[in-house]
């Protein structure tokens, strides 16, 4: 056989192997993105589980907090209706976070409430789904990163349509509302 033969032979199969390679690469960085949606949803789906147990039994102490229920169900009804992955998902979801962060203030204001064995359960189980939730939301961020560095930096680019889909998605970012601290004087009385 031709030495020539040999090495075009040889650097093909390099070419190819690279080629591979890359494209494996960018399919592997994707499907941690959808991997890392899908947990943030699997914790979403446990917190919207939740919201209207905590719900039910807070209305049993506080009657009068009807227009915070109504907003806290509303804001839910919503991140529930919203698409994965995109900015008005995770505005909604930031909204909703800062609804219940005031619940939970203002259920300081009802000693009974506060110590209702029910209440304090559903209090522990909703602040466990939240740390869940925010260790999701931060593998998400760093999936979609590898992402987004794989198919921008060249060679990686030139595989970029295989993952085009995720590749719009967005970072997860608080809101300003979220970044705020709450007034607890607001809500206590």
């Amino acid at each position: 056989m031709n030495t020539s033969l040999i090495i075009l032979i040889v650097a093909a199969v390099v070419i190819v192997s690279v080629c591979y390679s890359l494209y494996v690469k960018v399919i592997k960085a994707k499907n941690d993105v959808f991997e890392a949606l899908s947990g943030i949803d699997v914790q979403l789906k446990k917190r919207y589980d939740l919201i209207p147990n905590i719900l039910t039994i807070a209305q049993k102490f506080m009657d009068h907090e009807t227009e915070l229920f109504n907003k806290i169900t509303e804001l839910r009804t919503k991140a529930i209706n919203s698409e994965s992955g995109t900015k008005e998902k995770f505005r909604a979801e930031a909204q909703l976070d800062t609804q219940l962060k005031a619940l939970m203030v203002n259920v300081e204001n009802y000693p009974t409430l506060k110590s209702d064995a029910t209440m304090v359960q559903a209090m522990a189980t909703y602040n466990e789904v939240e740390e869940h939730i925010a260790a999701a939301r931060r593998f998400y961020n760093s999936a979609l990163k590898i992402l987004k560095n794989t198919i921008e930096i060249f060679p990686g680019s030139l595989f970029a349509g295989f993952a085009a889909k995720a590749a719009t998605f967005s970072y997860f970012e608080t809101d300003d509302a979220a970044k705020a601290s709450i007034d607890a004087n607001k809500y206590l009385k």
